[in-house]
């Protein structure tokens, strides 16, 4: 499975916006700069993430684009769903017609297995996505400081 070209620049797109969380506004322009992204590619994605509700734009004087929720709250599930619709390995789950639909023993499994893939996506915050590169050897696991952030201590 990978991910289509527009949902992994949506994730480049919002992981550069939370970066701004917190400070001054920012602009589809900005963010195009930012990311090394074709500003036209930008925008389209600013329309779809805005409409799923996790960016919003603030017009008049001081105006610009702003996450619509704290970075936390939005997941890598998210940002996926924002652009690719809901997250699914076959197209049998969405009620799509199957050739062996009626004979088939493992269509009952594909909720349960999509369950686990979104759930994997959820577990992923967009804090982690804009705090950089994660250093070698350490995927899979998380790091002290994420692991203190997620217990609630601090280091």
């Amino acid at each position: 499975m990978r991910l289509s070209n527009l949902a992994d620049y949506a994730v480049v797109t919002m992981s550069a916006a939370a970066r701004h969380c917190g400070g001054e506004r920012t602009s589809a322009a900005e963010l195009a700069a930012e990311t090394g992204l074709p500003a036209p590619t930008v925008a389209k994605l600013v329309s779809r993430l805005s409409a799923a509700g996790l960016l919003r734009s603030v017009r008049g004087a001081g105006g610009g684009l702003q996450l619509a929720r704290p970075a936390a709250a939005i997941t890598l599930a998210d940002i996926i769903e924002a652009v690719e619709g809901p997250i699914a390995l076959t197209q049998c789950v969405e009620g799509d017609d199957c050739a062996v639909d009626h004979t088939c023993s493992v269509k009952p499994h594909w909720p349960i297995v999509n369950a686990a893939l979104r759930g994997a996506l959820a577990g992923i915050p967009l804090t982690q996505l804009a705090a950089g590169p994660v250093p070698a050897g350490a995927v899979g696991r998380a790091s002290p400081a994420r692991e203190n952030t997620l217990s609630g201590t601090s280091a």
